[in-house]
């Protein structure tokens, strides 16, 4: 019997050699070997949930003579542990443990300075860097700095182009996973937004925040050219166009140019003849449905767009913006020849013909 445990030192000695195991177990000599291993592996389970246990996974069976008797065994057999709410399966205690948080919401890692608290350490110790303003992840291409290395990811594909996130009902690619959650929307409809003043819905929580200055009135983008103000940038970047005369949207049919994507594709319909919006009043149709919507005042009388100086009322937008020219004097059309200022288009149109000598207009009479 001395000898056999003379030789089970000795192999396991072996295999801490060849498994780079250095660090020895202390031994309780009142204990037999089998109780010896089975507090060892209690001892590796109950580790730091940050500490890496996969050498708790490797039976140690097959490095040993098979000898018919169970000293010969140094570790207990794989096993594995699964989670009872979703299945998933680990093949250490602690694992599971650390996993089981997802179910129960528990966050048992809080910030000192703000009490905001989290179920990983991890992600605690990313949160810091809030605090700190450490931002040790830097971009080798621009030389911008993040504080978390998955957003240094994301900014890279900015460089790259990449796009994996691939919508599966159009095939359309987007940088960021959150990007094609928005998207999705646009194929489910699903607006989560809405408005607590009027009810609208939205898909987007910006478009949610854009739409909240129509209750306010807010109008805090301003147009350095003219005194005109808007609620929203991207509208100010569409007025602004109409100062520059840029028109990058060109129609391959008659070479006409626009100033938006929008109003290229109406005009499309122009070619197309075609015409999907009919009044149920008159039977006229139209193209476009803010057309038809517009025509419809003419039935129903509506002046629903107000001058705020003088009170007057207009069935369409665009002929109280014409109005408001009154008041400010604002005369956004000149002429290229002479550099007279008109504040209609219509009546720097019939101006050139000063310039061109063009006379349309002929008497009956004389004929």
């Amino acid at each position: 019997m001395k000898r056999s445990l003379c030789s089970h030192n000795f192999i396991t000695d072996q295999i801490k050699a060849e498994t780079g195991g250095g660090a020895e177990t202390s031994r309780n000599p009142d204990l037999n070997p089998q109780e010896q291993t089975s507090d060892s592996s209690e001892t590796e389970v109950s580790g730091d949930d940050d500490d890496n246990d996969d050498d708790d996974d490797v039976n140690l069976d097959s490095e040993l003579p098979n000898s018919g008797s169970e000293i010969g065994k140094v570790q207990k057999s794989l096993k594995s542990f699964r989670c009872d709410d979703c299945g998933k399966i680990f093949n250490v205690k602690f694992q599971l443990n650390k996993h089981m948080r997802v179910h129960t919401g528990q966050k048992p890692f809080s910030c000192e300075l703000c009490g905001q608290s989290f179920r990983w350490k991890g992600n605690l110790s990313d949160h810091m860097r809030v605090h700190t303003g450490q931002k040790s992840f830097v971009c080798e291409l621009c030389g911008k700095s993040f504080r978390l290395k998955g957003d240094l990811t994301k900014h890279i594909r900015v460089h790259t182009g990449q796009k994996p996130f691939v919508c599966e009902l159009c095939g359309k690619s987007f940088r960021l996973k959150g990007d094609l959650n928005k998207h999705i929307r646009v194929h489910t409809g699903q607006k989560p937004f809405v408005c607590e003043l009027c009810g609208k819905r939205f898909g987007l929580k910006s478009n949610l925040n854009s739409h909240m200055t129509v209750h306010t009135g807010q109008k805090p983008f301003a147009c350095e050219l003219c005194p005109q103000r808007f609620s929203l940038k991207s509208r100010l970047n569409l007025h602004l166009k109409r100062h520059t005369g840029q028109k990058p949207f060109v129609c391959e049919l008659c070479g006409k140019s626009f100033r938006l994507k929008g109003d290229l594709n109406k005009h499309i319909r122009v070619h197309t003849g075609q015409k999907h919006f009919v009044c149920e009043v008159c039977g006229k149709r139209f193209s476009l449905k803010s057309n038809l919507t517009t025509h419809m005042r003419d039935h129903t009388e509506q002046k629903p767009f107000v001058c705020e100086l003088c009170g007057k009322r207009f069935s369409r937008k665009s002929t109280l913006d014409r109005h408001m020219r009154v008041h400010t004097g604002e005369k956004p059309f000149p002429c290229e020849l002479c550099g007279k200022r008109f504040s209609q288009q219509t009546n720097l149109n019939n101006h050139m013909r000063v310039h061109t000598g063009q006379k349309p207009f002929v008497c009956d009479r004389l004929s």
